[in-house]
């Protein structure tokens, strides 16, 4: 049998180990049929270039597309079937997400109209993967001669080189904030089963843009409405402040410069742990829903949510798992979750959450500076989070900057950009939460409910009739 030699370069520039030469047993180490060889630089074609388009392990999203291509979109893979799914379904949010809807927004005209390619049939989703798919129309590569040359400012451009050594120079590819059609797309799908079979709200606004603050207390999270979010061009809830932010966005928006800002997201109704699965089961409705075949699943899933929070200990906390999909988003730049870096400045027995019963028998606390989640696990009380977002990094303004030879120069950046992210932003973090809800849902059923349950502290789980299979309501 044919053999080559292993042999090894010096380690840090020395053949000596300890000062004792590399015995002679291991200089004679050969193994069959492998050849090792160190070179300086890895040839272009063994290069492999790191995905991170995926997001979700149970109910996975994988958003494809750049920002002057043919289209954007996504796939859902996961995602239950016969739930009753149409293109109108994710069209809400991506309306509000769109460019060109307002004065303080980017010009750039686009309808951002989604079509469903697979996956569905006949208004239902069939289990197999969920194929979304948006149209580019109104691209302007020619904006971007300068920026194919010279790198802008803060933005990807300078590190997707220096990552793959090539990029897409018009609207900066998978780097522009196109890409969150996909998830914008897959959010809605998210948010429309955790909204009808769950009952969780999830609502972001727009609580700050660069000075303008919106003071703590004004918006009451208990009674919030979407139509109060979505009554202003800034979609902050409060109108005085509302026009404010406006401001400040206009008179940087005159002069070719840009602003940031944050951006609040609650979920109510979250998941929690409580003993509810009783009133289910004396619900004469639900015992029909239970055997209706569309609504089996969920309200299989119905039952698991109302008594068990979502999240896991150590490294698949919610709060984690909502810090990682908030900060995925183009241009954040910080995370805050419950009573967030203000709480530092309490002590232990100012930032307790002190537990009560209330007149339902269910377990609550009076105050929730832990922000809805303890313990990395959902405890039925408003998640609340808040997410920092960057001014936008491409500008009407002169720069300094390098060219990809790495010469100094002046960059005047063109195209079409929003002055401030945030009222556009708000859709897309409403997204990101859903898509982390849901996966955490159904990853809820499949590790704690295989097994008997605590009847001390558990409920049962009440599982769907297989024979109404064919039913329907």
């Amino acid at each position: 049998m044919a053999s080559s030699t292993l042999t090894s370069k010096s380690f840090l520039g020395s053949s000596r180990i300890d000062g004792a030469s590399i015995s002679s047993d291991l200089r004679k180490l050969s193994i069959s049929s492998v050849q090792i060889s160190f070179r300086s630089r890895i040839p272009k074609k063994l290069q492999i270039n790191a995905a991170g388009s995926t997001f979700g392990t149970n109910f996975r999203v994988t958003t494809f597309g750049e920002s002057h291509g043919g289209g954007v979109g996504c796939i859902i893979d996961g995602c239950p079937p016969r739930i009753p799914l149409s293109e109108a379904d994710m069209q809400f949010d991506l309306d509000r997400r769109r460019p060109g809807q307002s004065r303080i927004t980017t010009p750039r005209k686009e309808t951002d109209t989604c079509k469903i390619s697979s996956g569905v049939s006949e208004g239902l989703t069939t289990g197999t993967p969920i194929h979304v798919f948006v149209p580019n129309t109104d691209q302007r590569g020619l904006d971007y001669s300068e920026m194919s040359v010279a790198y802008r400012p803060s933005h990807a451009d300078a590190t997707y080189d220096m990552k793959y050594g090539v990029r897409s120079v018009q609207g900066g590819g998978r780097s522009s904030a196109r890409e969150t059609i996909g998830r914008v797309a897959a959010g809605g799908v998210a948010k429309k089963i955790l909204k009808l079979y769950a009952g969780t709200e999830i609502l972001a606004y727009v609580s700050q843009v660069h000075k303008v603050v919106l003071p703590e207390g004004v918006v009451d999270h208990e009674s919030l409405t979407l139509d109060q979010m979505e009554s202003n061009i800034v979609r902050c809830p409060d109108p005085e402040y509302a026009e404010k932010m406006i401001a400040a966005i206009d008179a940087v928006r005159v002069k070719g410069d840009s602003v940031g800002g944050v951006v609040t997201c609650i979920v109510r109704n979250a998941p929690r742990i409580l003993d509810c699965s009783k009133k289910v089961l004396d619900s004469e409705h639900t015992k029909l829903i239970l055997m209706a075949c569309y609504c089996a699943f969920f309200a299989w899933i119905k039952s698991i949510i109302a008594c068990q929070g979502l999240g896991s200990p150590v490294f698949d906390k919610l709060e984690a798992e909502l810090a990682k999909a908030a900060m995925s988003l183009p241009a954040t730049k910080g995370f805050e979750f419950g009573s967030g870096f203000a709480g530092t400045l309490l002590t232990g027995s100012e930032h307790n959450d002190e537990f009560y019963t209330d007149k339902h028998g269910r377990i609550r606390t009076r105050t929730n500076r832990s922000g809805g989640i303890q313990g990395g696990i959902s405890n039925g009380e408003i998640i609340n989070m808040r997410i920092a977002f960057k001014p936008t990094s491409t500008i009407g303004k002169k720069q300094h900057t390098v060219t990809r030879d790495k010469k100094e120069t002046d960059l005047i950046a063109r195209g079409r950009h929003d002055p401030c992210v945030v009222p556009r932003a708000v859709p897309m973090v409403e997204a990101m939460v859903a898509l982390v809800l849901m996966d955490q849902l159904m990853a809820q059923y499949s590790q704690c409910y295989l097994f008997p349950f605590n009847s001390e502290l558990q409920e049962p789980l009440i599982m769907p009739r297989l024979e109404a299979a064919n039913a329907s309501v």
